[in-house]
């Protein structure tokens, strides 16, 4: 009976200790959340603390959150040299997201509106790989399809960008980078012009082929395209009956490219596809 005295008072207080430590927890719980809350209401933020918040955000890959709190801070304080970062942080974080029409918008809109920001070439060349990116290099890999076969979309608007970049900040950390995409694109649309030339001779046009092939070699000079644009202009011009200037370019070509190639260009004509 003894034990049974002590044991009853000592288990209510170890009771009302435990409900007085839940109910602790319960409010700083509950305060937290409040605080949460708070810190994710754009509409109690000011300019500083908006970008602190969507640029953490963005860091920690919560692109959705991020979204919010910069178009927040760009709506709310519009002027605010916050709300110019802000813009400028955006057109990556809807690159990231996949919305490439977003990306593009607010890349063309910073480019209007802040055309002496120090970080200027950045926009450009964002522009660029958003463009870049537009074309489905992954078909061309997986599927074997040759898109230099299909007609240029964003190629050229891509080219327009980096080109930006390369030249009119050559110290900027993007220009290596926006160089060597630049290559590749130009390559790209020299074996397209290249491809459309072998069409027209395939159905008789040598003038439209031989055209076509002229200008690759006018604008894509240096392409490995080139070759072929030669060769297509020296088939061309046999065609004709135009010697003078088959001749003329057969002598550009051996000047150009060594023996070895020339027969191997030969042996592997691109008309012997058809």
């Amino acid at each position: 009976m003894a034990a049974s005295k002590v044991s009853g008072p000592a288990h209510s207080r170890h009771l009302a200790r435990s409900l007085g430590l839940a109910l602790l927890l319960a409010c700083i719980t509950l305060a937290g959340c409040a605080h949460h809350g708070k810190a994710r209401d754009p509409n109690r933020y000011t300019a500083e603390t908006l970008y602190r918040d969507a640029h953490k955000a963005l860091n920690n890959s919560d692109y959705e959150l991020s979204v919010k709190l910069y178009e927040a801070l760009t709506s709310r304080f519009p002027f605010s040299d916050q709300a110019r970062q802000a813009r400028l942080d955006l057109i990556y974080v809807y690159y990231r997201k996949g919305e490439n029409e977003a990306a593009t918008d607010a890349a063309e809109q910073f480019l209007r509106e802040n055309p002496t920001h120090p970080r200027i070439d950045y926009a450009w060349y964002m522009k660029g790989l958003i463009d870049y990116e537009h074309t489905p290099w992954a078909f061309e890999r997986w599927f074997g399809v040759d898109m230099a076969k299909r007609p240029p979309a964003s190629l050229a608007s891509s080219i327009t960008a980096f080109t930006t970049v390369v030249k009119q900040f050559p110290r900027s950390e993007y220009a290596h980078d926006a160089q060597r995409r630049l290559i590749y694109l130009r390559n790209r649309l020299a074996e397209y012009e290249v491809n459309v030339a072998r069409y027209y001779v395939k159905r008789g046009a040598y003038d439209a082929a031989a055209q076509r092939a002229q200008r690759t070699i006018e604008e894509y000079d240096g392409a490995p395209a080139v070759q072929d644009a030669l060769a297509i202009m020296i088939d061309c011009y046999k065609h004709l009956g135009l010697k003078d200037l088959q001749s003329n370019i057969e002598k550009v070509y051996q000047a150009n490219y060594n023996e070895s190639s020339a027969r191997v260009a030969r042996r592997n004509s691109w008309w012997h596809i058809w």
